[in-house]
């Protein structure tokens, strides 16, 4: 599957809109889940297969040097009578992959995706709902907030680099928002800022996703001091300070074990 890029829009200073569509998309199935993601694939530079390509055939015949990055995007928004397709990427300059692309991306240009797939959805059943998240958690959360109906409670803690890095979010519940931002003297102020966060009486659903330490102490604040459980959390560590991307893929599933043995 794959789509064209029909136009993007620059958010805020870190985060980039591009919204595709075509032909390519229209095998398209969308979940209904608030974080439902598609997995991209980005060829090197100087592949010698062209934009449109099938990924597994690519790691079939050709040495890994020529397989493509992987990386997984939520899906911000899918538009069935128009077959346009969402995608919010975060973007440092030239650092990374997906950002990069989306900084670079023009009209016409070919991004190819297999998906969607999907994990975590508010739960109707929930007194409240928790949504802790830094710029990379931000398209899933803007999507659980639009889902939840009028009358419910929300509160979210989201992190970002400044005030012009806030994101414009809209929802008819009732939400309690708090932007936190980095600075040289605390680049990782989220979890002392749940930590000190009021929450509402009642059974939560919460939703913690952003980088791999800040959401590991987030997730053991929440079993060992709010009393959550782990059937009230979907806890996902993105990215991690210390590493790329690559290096961090390679060890993510041992970083998730080790995290899921905490209190």
């Amino acid at each position: 599957m794959h789509g064209e890029v029909l136009r993007t829009d620059r958010l805020t200073p870190s985060m980039v809109r591009v919204v595709l569509g075509g032909p390519g998309l229209a095998g398209f199935r969308p979940s209904t889940e608030a974080d439902s993601y598609v997995n991209l694939a980005f060829p090197p530079a100087g592949a010698a297969y062209g934009p449109l390509f099938d990924p597994a055939e690519v790691k079939e015949t050709l040495a890994k040097d020529w397989w493509p990055a992987r990386r997984r995007l939520t899906v911000r928004r899918w538009d069935a009578a128009a077959g346009e397709l969402t995608l919010d990427f975060v973007a440092h300059g030239d650092v990374g992959v997906a950002g990069a692309w989306a900084l670079r991306a023009q009209p016409g240009d070919v991004l190819v995706m297999e998906g969607p797939s999907s994990g975590y959805h508010p739960d109707p059943t929930a007194d409240w709902h928790l949504l802790v998240g830094d710029e990379s958690a931000l398209p899933a959360i803007a999507v659980a907030l639009e889902s939840l109906p009028a009358g419910a409670r929300a509160v979210a803690v989201l992190v970002c680099d400044g005030p012009e890095h806030e994101l414009a979010l809209t929802t008819d519940a009732d939400l309690d928002l708090r932007w936190v931002h980095r600075s040289p003297a605390d680049p990782a102020p989220l979890p002392a800022a749940v930590e000190a966060a009021r929450f509402p009486e009642g059974r939560a659903h919460a939703f913690v996703h952003g980088e791999a330490d800040e959401i590991r102490d987030i997730r053991r604040h929440l079993l060992t001091e709010r009393g959550l459980t782990r059937a009230q959390m979907s806890c996902s560590p993105y990215w991690r300070r210390t590493m790329t991307d690559e290096a961090w893929r390679a060890v993510k599933r041992d970083f998730v074990a080790s995290m899921e043995g905490d209190a």
